[in-house]
């Protein structure tokens, strides 16, 4: 049993490069007196709906969670980049399963050998598919992970501009979103603000994070 998790493995951008993309019609020098405009200068943009600004930087993240909540990220299209692990192209040795936390311990343990039996007849359904009955590797690898159930965990490499981060964290960090994906995206923003030296801290503000 694993929780799911969040690593933020790097980002472009800043409070400055969002400024500075506002500033194309006039000048994207940046003097003290205009660094000093800059909280400000996003907060207006923010509430009032000029976000293209805010394109101009990227969040890239490394997350590990089961597939219901992999769905919902799938979701997201617009300045969203995803690639997750397939189990059409490999076998997933590492059984890697989710169990939620605020499940009474009973059903969770029903779950869990639930889970850990399907697991068993997954590596043993490709196998024998491949070994007693030719398929190719593709096509068993592609059709024995029917085995696998929405508590599989897998990994997802996922990359977002500001602006589709904001409308990620808008609809998924939310009361009325499901606990698992609510959670996840908690700890991307967090993850954000605990970057050194909080080069998104207007940006952060003008959105209320």
């Amino acid at each position: 049993m694993n929780k799911n998790s969040v690593t933020l493995i790097g980002f472009y951008g800043s409070d400055e490069i969002h400024a500075c993309s506002a500033w194309t019609s006039t000048s994207r020098e940046i003097t003290n007196e205009k660094r000093e405009r800059i909280p400000k200068l996003l907060k207006m943009l923010a509430e009032a709906g000029h976000h293209t600004p805010f394109e101009k930087s990227s969040l890239h993240f490394l997350v590990t969670s089961e597939i219901a909540s992999h769905i919902q990220k799938l979701k997201h299209r617009i300045g969203v980049s995803i690639n997750g692990e397939s189990a059409r192209y490999k076998e997933l040795k590492e059984d890697k399963y989710y169990i939620p936390n605020d499940w009474p311990a009973g059903w969770q343990e029903e779950l869990e050998n639930y889970t850990k039996q399907g697991l068993v007849l997954y590596h043993k359904c490709l196998e024998s598919l491949v070994n007693d009955y030719q398929f190719d590797k593709k096509r068993a690898k592609e059709s024995a992970r029917f085995f696998r159930g929405y508590n599989t965990q897998i990994d997802v490499d996922i990359m977002f501009n500001w602006r589709s981060f904001w409308h990620f964290l808008n609809l998924r960090n939310s009361p009325h979103s499901q606990k698992e994906i609510r959670e996840i995206a908690a700890e991307m923003l967090d993850s954000v603000k605990n970057i050194e030296g909080n080069p998104f801290k207007y940006t952060l503000e003008a959105f209320n994070l």
